[in-house]
């Protein structure tokens, strides 16, 4: 890695060189991220993961830019036009425009109007006007006529296809055009004629205009979605005459004929080349934003809602509510295993109230229930004032859980083999169960695009956006840890080192051999090598294991640490978990050596007193406002309770207990001006809302939190 990356990076980030010298290192050795930053404090400086993802991220691309560069050289170079000064400055270029440019006059072309003009033998005519002193070029034209070359004006034509390709092709041109389109690029989108009643639903986009660069990205994603569905003309331009008027005044040297030919030559080589090049660039850079604040969106989104509040390994009755359908019921272990299922009718048109109300407190009675899980759906309100009447047995707590993605998990394969002789609507309120339990172990099963989180996920670049959430499901797995015996294949294939293949052994080696004792017993997996143990042995924990650090994020290459911790207090290792007053006798200054620092011994301290600690809050019981079930029952001006359910740029959405969901711009989040709506509200956050404005006929909701106690 040149030591020129090394510090871009590191100025680009903000940190020191060798921080990231240290992780690119680490990187290239096959440590993943959430071991890097859990494990490698001392090497990375106690680097943080956004900040070794980004690290990551700018090396690939620099990685990517050095082969271009590359491919560049070795082209040039066939050409016999590399000479040492080009070289150098192709080597020490960094910035991907800037390289394209200079490789520009030497890319091989498709034939063009002035390779035609140089099969004529015209190039020395392009370069006499070039120069602007010759004062008649048309008696220079002349001399130039041939069977192909007719006359004058055809040899001035090509002479001047072969000069617009020449300014095309020069750097200072494009870097003119370029600062145009930086300083004032408007985005302009009109309807395709004829096609005004299909595209409706993009009436705002019809004629419509703004600067570039004051056009957010859920804009632009429309837009542009629109332009792909092909009902909009979507266009990125600059102030075209200031631009043409700087180039005349870089090109245009004399006050002669040859000058005007050349002025000609000027025009034309910014309509017809630079400018849609230029905006071609712009276009892509703009997309290219607009993508990653709308990831960026995606994947924090998807981030809370993955480490959203567990309940627990309790006895759950899930429900995945219906009208007509009924309403799909299972009872699930403390494990998530199904114990049975049934359907039941307590809406119209049937309206089996009664039998409904004794099948669930006759299932709540036998399989021992602990709570109810109802999926937000269709009739999940009414569903959910259905169970709260009923008496039970035992004290019950009453969930509404997200279903978004359910049903693409119970169509799923992976259903599909855990359920093989139960139906989708079987499946999908077992995953609405397990939800409640533990919503990382279960929507770890269902692609993060399909969890409804966020705006655009299909317009955004699909392999970054891949890239993304992949990232976001690894970090929070191993942010939280799992239980190594109960951990499904799925959950363990995002644990640090690990993959698909090694999740499958696991679970293999887990059915022969039953379950695991120690996390040294690892290392009888198939295909477990001392990487892969390194890298994922952290973040497993084994809750009955004899060695109580196995149930702990301590790596096991410190265990010998707090072994000799546990020594010289002269006491069980046992006796130091969880034990605060024998943690605050150690001297953790005694233990510091060339490879363990603070940033480790810090770690293994709060390890000690908290094992294997989840981040995750506990769960809160929500109830929505009574007597609001729909749309038409909402009064403007009246505060209510509400989840939030999707954050966006612009605002946040509502769950308000009825169909729709509310909307709460970024302008009505607070009483304060803010930026980006994560600084007020979290995904599932429970907040109070005022109706702002209601369009029954539209089935759009205005919400507002300013001024609302919280």
């Amino acid at each position: 890695m040149k030591t020129q990356i090394i510090e871009i990076i590191a100025q680009n980030l903000g940190v020191r060189t060798n921080q990231v010298l240290n992780t690119i290192n680490l990187l290239n050795e096959g440590a993943t991220v959430p071991f890097i930053s859990r494990y490698r404090k001392e090497r990375t400086g106690s680097l943080d993961e956004v900040q070794i993802s980004e690290i990551k991220e700018q090396n690939e691309k620099f990685t990517e830019l050095e082969k271009r560069k590359e491919t560049i050289l070795k082209t040039i170079d066939e050409q016999e036009k590399l000479t040492s000064e080009l070289k150098a400055r192709i080597e020490n270029c960094f910035d991907a425009v800037e390289l394209e440019d200079i490789y520009l006059p030497y890319k091989p072309k498709r034939r063009t109007k002035a390779t035609i003009a140089r099969e004529k033998g015209l190039e020395p005519l392009a370069k006499i006007i070039m120069k602007q002193v010759e004062r008649d070029p048309v008696f220079q034209a002349n001399s130039f006529l041939n069977e192909d070359v007719e006359t004058a004006e055809d040899a001035l034509s090509g002479a001047r296809d072969i000069i617009a390709e020449w300014i095309s092709e020069n750097e200072k041109a494009r870097n003119i055009v370029r600062r145009g389109f930086d300083l004032g690029a408007v985005i302009s989108s009109k309807v395709v004629k004829g096609k005004e009643e299909e595209a409706a639903k993009y009436r705002d986009y019809f004629d419509w205009n703004e600067p570039l660069k004051k056009c957010p990205s859920h804009r632009l994603l429309a837009m542009r979605r629109g332009e792909n569905e092909g009902f909009l003309r979507v266009s990125v331009s600059p102030d075209e005459e200031r631009v043409l008027e700087n180039l005349e005044r870089f090109f245009i040297r004399g006050n002669n004929e040859s000058s005007d030919q050349v002025a000609l030559a000027v025009k034309d080589s910014m309509k017809r080349l630079v400018q849609p090049s230029i905006e071609t660039e712009f276009a892509n850079l703009s997309k290219e934003k607009a993508d990653e604040e709308a990831i960026k969106v995606f994947a924090e989104n998807l981030k809370q809602l993955l480490l959203a509040p567990p309940l627990g390994q309790k006895r759950i009755l899930a429900i995945d509510p219906g009208y007509r359908t009924g309403c799909k019921v299972v009872c699930l272990d403390a494990q998530g295993n199904l114990l049975h299922n049934e359907t039941i009718y307590p809406h119209k048109p049937q309206e089996e109230r009664k039998m409904a109300a004794k099948k669930i407190t006759s299932m709540v009675e036998v399989y021992q229930i602990d709570a109810v899980a109802i999926g937000n759906g269709t009739a999940s309100r009414e569903t959910e004032a259905f169970i709260k009447k009923l008496r039970y047995n035992r004290e019950i707590r009453v969930y509404v859980v997200s279903e978004d993605g359910a049903s693409v998990y119970s169509a799923s394969s992976v259903a599909r083999k855990e359920f093989p002789q139960y139906d989708v609507t079987v499946r999908g309120a077992v995953s609405i169960g397990r939800r409640l339990m533990d919503p990382l172990a279960e929507l770890v099963k269902i692609d993060p695009k399909s969890i409804g989180v966020g705006q655009y996920q299909h317009d955004v670049d699909q392999k970054k956006l891949k890239s993304s959430l992949d990232t976001v499901v690894e970090l929070s797995v191993n942010s939280v840890g799992v239980n190594l015996n109960t951990a499904s294949q799925h959950l363990l294939t995002y644990i640090s080192g690990l993959g698909p293949q090694l999740a499958e052994n696991i679970v293999v080696f887990r059915k022969k051999n039953g379950a695991f004792s120690s996390r040294n017993e690892l290392k009888d997996v198939p295909r477990m090598g001392p990487k892969a143990f390194e890298q994922a042995a952290g973040f497993l924990r084994i809750p009955d294991a004899e060695n109580p650090l196995d149930n702990s994020a301590v790596h096991p290459e410190s265990y010998k640490i707090v072994q000799k911790m546990a020594k010289d207090l002269k006491c069980e290792l046992k006796d130091l978990v969880r034990n605060e007053t024998m943690v605050a006798k150690i001297n953790f200054e005694k233990y510091l050596s060339d490879e363990v620092g603070w940033p480790t011994l810090n770690d293994i301290k709060n390890e000690l007193q908290k094992p294997g600690r989840d981040p995750r809050k506990p769960i809160k019981v929500f109830e929505f406002a009574e007597g609001i079930f729909s749309i038409e029952d909402l009064r403007e001006g009246i505060v209510i309770p509400g989840i939030v359910n999707n954050i966006t740029k612009f605002g946040a959405f509502v769950d308000v207990g009825v169909k729709q969901s509310g909307l709460v711009h970024i302008s009505e989040l607070a009483d304060r001006f803010i930026s980006d709506p994560n600084e007020v509200v979290k995904l599932h956050q429970h907040v109070k809302v005022r109706i702002k404005e209601v369009d029954v006929a539209r089935k759009r909701i205005q919400l507002s939190m300013r001024g609302v106690e919280q």
